[in-house]
């Protein structure tokens, strides 16, 4: 159940910044794009009273903000609004506003109360419950990779990296690990970290990536999957609001670029019991050399052979799948490894405490809630079945014959369409819209010439 939005929350924040003048209530929808509605600070008891009325499509919208054709919601069911209640502990400042602003997270419900069926915190709830019903807490952490650009685009209409504050010049070599690059972009990661401050996103670390311009902020683990998540939508909208306000613009797109690294969204996930233990560690294990229980490999046994039907989720829009490419870091099949960079499900080298799976197959762009669904059910879906992984793959996982995921968007909206493990979790109703939705979508963006098209055969065939 949700802790929602307290008329004593409300009041003691509006009473600490008397000069409040809105609140931007936030929805995260199927694609993971945040909508809502910006509140002004007299209808600011709505969150805690009655709820701020939307159409329920909010949540199944589609890249470009359109009602999905296909499916029922929408102009077929003549688009009724429900109401959307604040969730505790969720109404925070925006410090990037130029005007005293507000947050909250918000999440809809039906005129019986219920949890409104698209919503993706809900789809998460639902997929995690049978863990917890097995008495198991999830702890995760995610990271994301995002770059920074120029706030306009070049004279054919692409993105270019944002110029270094500090040198004038933009970033033109990939220099991963680099600390001067961190200072290259002191002020934006500076701001960004007072920003996850003030609104308690737990970020930890930042990094230069592997691409010119490109970046990593890892959150902290914590063990509520739906907390983790909202920290990721947040922490894309702080490091999105403060690169708006240095004049840059901060994308998540999983491959902006052609000739340089995608950007990923990685999950690390360990299951703790009631007593605290992780159910990971165990005794040393001669395959892997660290202290790793069969639950652990079972749960990877899950995730691998869930992948595939799971990919429309994780690469979620037709420039998803153009960061799939061999020796790029993406990975292109069900490899698991201990330490291993070109597998989909590593694991880390560690102490039997932090004994844990990387989930490495989502791009950044990708929905965390539903990312977050979808692994758990994979976990689930191995430790009751004890599904084996298969062998451990110890060298380029690319070049080894492992079973290859969809890397085309149709096909992985096909496989999931005829999955029969994710509707046990996210629901059957919910698998069938987001199947009907993002084909829609896939059908839409496919029926667009692109200019290659014009380049390659207008005069040629």
């Amino acid at each position: 159940m949700t802790d929602w939005l307290s008329k004593q929350e409300v009041d003691a924040f509006v009473k600490a910044n008397p000069n409040l003048k809105g609140v931007d209530m936030l929805l995260p929808d199927m694609c993971g794009i945040l909508r809502g509605k910006r509140i002004g600070v007299e209808a600011i008891d709505k969150l805690h009273e009655g709820g701020v009325a939307l159409p329920g499509s909010t949540y199944l919208l589609d890249a470009t903000g359109r009602n999905c054709e296909t499916i029922h919601y929408g102009t077929r069911d003549g688009d009724p609004d429900f109401n959307c209640l604040g969730v505790a502990g969720t109404l925070k400042p925006v410090p990037w506003a130029n005007a005293p602003t507000a947050q909250v997270i918000a999440s809809m419900v039906t005129r019986d109360g219920d949890p409104f069926f698209a919503d993706p915190r809900y789809i998460l709830a639902r997929a995690a419950q049978p863990l917890v019903d097995m008495g198991y807490t999830p702890v995760t952490a995610i990271e994301l990779e995002f770059y920074l650009l120029d706030a306009r685009l070049d004279e054919q209409g692409r993105p270019s990296t944002a110029a270094s504050p500090a040198t004038g010049q933009p970033q033109t070599t990939t220099q991963v690990y680099g600390i001067e690059e961190l200072y290259e972009f002191e002020d934006f990661l500076t701001d960004v970290e007072d920003a996850c401050v003030a609104q308690d996103v737990p970020a930890d670390t930042a990094t230069a990536e592997y691409g010119p311009g490109q970046y990593e902020i890892n959150l902290h683990h914590v063990d509520d999957p739906i907390k983790a998540c909202d920290d990721a939508i947040l922490l894309k909208r702080i490091i999105k609001g403060v690169a708006r306000k240095h004049g840059m613009v901060a994308t998540f797109m999983a491959k902006p670029f052609a000739e340089r690294a995608g950007c990923g969204m990685h999950i690390h996930l360990s299951l703790i019991d009631k007593d605290g233990n992780n159910i990971f560690a165990g005794a040393h294990d001669q395959e892997t050399g660290l202290p790793v229980a069969p639950s652990l490999k079972h749960a990877i046994g899950g995730l691998a052979s869930s992948m595939a039907d799971s990919m429309a989720i994780f690469a979620p829009n037709a420039n998803s799948y153009r960061r799939f490419q061999s020796n790029s870091y993406a990975p292109i099949n069900t490899a698991w490894g201990v330490d291993n960079r070109t597998v989909s499900l590593r694991i880390p080298r560690a102490d039997a405490k932090g004994m844990r799976v990387e989930h490495r197959v989502a791009g950044a762009d990708a929905n965390p809630y539903l990312t977050m669904a979808a692994v758990l059910a994979g976990v689930h879906h191995g430790l009751v079945n004890k599904i084996d992984p298969g062998p451990i793959e110890r060298g380029n996982a690319y070049d080894k014959p492992v079973t290859h995921l969809p890397l085309r968007w149709w096909q992985a909206l096909n496989q999931f369409g005829d999955s029969t493990v994710l509707p046990k979790y996210l629901g059957a109703h919910y698998c069938e819209t987001y199947a009907a939705a993002r084909s829609f979508e896939n059908d839409t963006f496919q029926a667009h010439i692109p200019p290659l098209d014009y380049e390659w055969y207008l005069r040629t065939v």
